[in-house]
């Protein structure tokens, strides 16, 4: 179908899927937290960024800009909220390569963090997209933390991840729903 404005169409079979075009992780995730919100299903944000202003540029009061700036402190993980009297916890990324994510996406401060959260009780994971099959996976921390800590590798294989990763759908209004995968590791018989 040609569009009056001269716009292709996307199909199914196009190098770019309808349901993810121009979309992010972090943008899916975001609008998924957002419907979570407004639906009263959970309370999940993504944390700030910490950084210490150094140089402001003020041509005038309303046009203030941040010209010099630096991150305070190492950040610990993308996501944090309550859901179902939980609290959640969650890193996300995106690997490019077709055959693993690699480990120098996650910092160690990260994966330290992650394993604080789970000792005090926390649900944690991470969300991996897989750019190219345009896949989203849940990771148990738990799990990632112990081929992390006991590989010499460089990298999470795919089979790996295929194997003990769990597939996030995407639906209507929630381009990555991980609170229905959630439900699905966590709260099977509603026990965790």
């Amino acid at each position: 179908m040609k569009y009056p404005n001269g716009q292709k169409n996307y199909t199914k079979n196009s190098s770019h899927d309808t349901a993810r075009r121009g979309m992010s992780l972090e943008g899916d995730i975001n609008s998924a937290c957002k419907y979570y919100l407004d639906m009263d299903k959970a309370n999940i944000h993504k944390k700030p960024t910490p950084i210490q202003i150094v140089k402001v540029d003020y041509p005038s009061r309303n046009k203030a800009k941040i010209t010099e700036a630096y991150f305070k402190v190492p950040s610990t993980t993308d996501y944090n909220g309550i859901y179902r009297g939980y609290y959640i916890d969650f890193e996300a990324k995106e690997s490019r390569s077709k055959t693993a994510f690699p480990f120098s996406s996650i910092h160690p401060h990260q994966v330290k963090h992650l394993k604080s959260v789970l000792k005090h009780g926390a649900i944690a994971f991470i969300i991996i997209r897989m750019v190219h099959y345009e896949i989203d996976y849940l990771i148990k921390a738990e799990d990632f933390i112990l081929f992390y800590e006991s590989t010499s590798r460089r990298s999470l294989p795919y089979d790996w991840i295929k194997e003990h990763g769990h597939m996030i759908r995407s639906r209507f209004l929630i381009p990555c729903d991980f609170l229905s995968t959630i439900d699905e590791v966590y709260f099977r018989s509603d026990k965790k």
